[in-house]
């Protein structure tokens, strides 16, 4: 029970952080910031898997609080398809087609790169590699 009550209140606080980043990335960049919150998310929470599964000294109430608390608050699918909504109505196709590919292709491209990263860093901090 209190295990369950510390990774609560990790994933309140975490999410917090990644809720007030995402907003000024918002605040500042407009359409390109939500493009930039998903690409570093999906770079970050590929990195923090692979580390975490490679590297196994963290607390579980870390792991959940940065995963599923900051990462899951800093990135956003419903603005991502908002912009793209607002982009339809603005007949702005170019940059619609822009935002789609470079989400998409750019998010998987990140997650690689995340992934292969956050694996060696783990497996060179366990002295593995």
């Amino acid at each position: 029970m209190r295990e369950r009550w510390i990774n609560a209140l990790s994933v309140l606080f975490f999410g917090f952080l990644g809720g007030m980043l995402r907003y000024l990335f918002t605040i500042t960049f407009d359409f390109n910031g939500t493009i930039m919150v998903n690409l570093i998310g999906c770079f970050l929470l590929a990195f923090l898997t692979y580390f975490f599964i490679s590297f196994k000294s963290f607390a579980q109430w870390l792991t959940i609080g940065l995963g599923t608390g900051f990462v899951g608050s800093f990135t956003t699918f419903s603005s991502f398809n908002l912009d793209m909504f607002k982009l339809v109505l603005l007949n702005e196709s170019g940059y619609l087609l822009f935002y789609l590919l470079i989400s998409i292709l750019g998010g998987l491209l990140l997650a690689a790169i995340g992934s292969i990263v956050g694996f060696h860093l783990g497996n060179k901090l366990q002295g593995e590699e």
